[in-house]
């Protein structure tokens, strides 16, 4: 039986995101990423570079968790969570990639600080089944 376009989006966008985000594989990255990559992102300079240098910029201690995905043809959206960045509080993101022959051209991402418990007023988790260990503030 032979994949969707959408299940091969959404398996290579995991695959992209780990390699760069939690094995730093700037190398391997670049297969993932095209170089003419558009970035909406307004705290991410321009580029495939632009993302990279972020990266690199960040503490090797970050992590990415991917949660829901959902494939629509060229588009993959991912609930995911950014911890270990050096930032008082984890990320929340719904990342959204367009992909096009087969390597992520296009994005866009809406980002959310992860309420504590005593913070959440639906008193839900933001992303998986817990709560952060971490307190109000940090």
């Amino acid at each position: 039986m032979s994949q969707t376009i959408e299940s091969k989006n959404k398996a290579l966008v995991l695959e992209a995101f780990d390699t760069l985000f939690n094995k730093r594989d700037y190398a391997a990255a670049e297969r993932y990423w095209s170089p003419h990559y558009i970035q909406h992102s307004a705290h991410i300079e321009p580029g495939r570079d632009g993302l990279f240098n972020l990266i690199k910029s960040i503490p090797l201690t970050l992590k990415y968790e991917a949660g829901t995905i959902v494939a629509e043809k060229d588009f993959v959206i991912v609930h995911g969570r950014y911890s270990g960045h050096s930032l008082p509080v984890n990320w929340i993101v719904a990342d959204i990639v367009r992909i096009k022959d087969g390597v992520l051209v296009e994005h866009w991402d809406v980002i959310q600080d992860e309420a504590t418990e005593e913070q959440s007023k639906s008193k839900a988790p933001m992303f998986g089944k817990s709560f952060p260990k971490y307190s109000v503030g940090g």
